[in-house]
């Protein structure tokens, strides 16, 4: 029997986690979704909104920034879709180190966090906050 499927998304209940767990969870119902963020709000909020699809998915609570969790939650997985990020430029320019704690340090984790894990397919996905693009 072949092995299932899992994928895991971090900044899962973000925008494009939140997008990118519909289509895949859509596409295929083989496919187990954990989804990492640090908001156990908006991951309550998405657990409603996805309850048909409740036995497919795992919401994990941490955060870009602890690697040790990042491994944690790696462990297992076949793909993960980096979405975390803080997006609001008017705040970056006030809280740079914080941004650059998330936004670069956080991918950094997350990427290393496969590797350990061997991850076989790592995908980093962006908005479109930019300043000046």
């Amino acid at each position: 029997m072949p092995m299932k499927q899992v994928v895991l998304i971090t900044g899962g209940t973000g925008t494009l986690g939140r997008e990118g767990t519909h289509q895949i969870l859509a596409a295929d119902p083989s496919v187990t979704v954990r989804i990492l963020s640090r908001d156990d709000h908006k991951q309550a909020d998405m657990a409603v909104d996805f309850a048909q699809h409740a036995e497919r998915l795992r919401f994990l609570v941490g955060d870009v920034r602890d690697y040790g969790r990042l491994v944690e939650a790696s462990r297992g997985v076949h793909l993960v879709i980096h979405a975390a990020a803080l997006k609001r430029v008017e705040k970056a320019e006030r809280d740079p180190e914080e941004y650059k704690r998330t936004n670069v340090d956080g991918t950094i984790n997350a990427a290393k966090a496969a590797l350990e894990t061997r991850v076989r397919k790592f995908l980093f996905v962006s908005t479109d906050k930019a300043v000046n693009p």
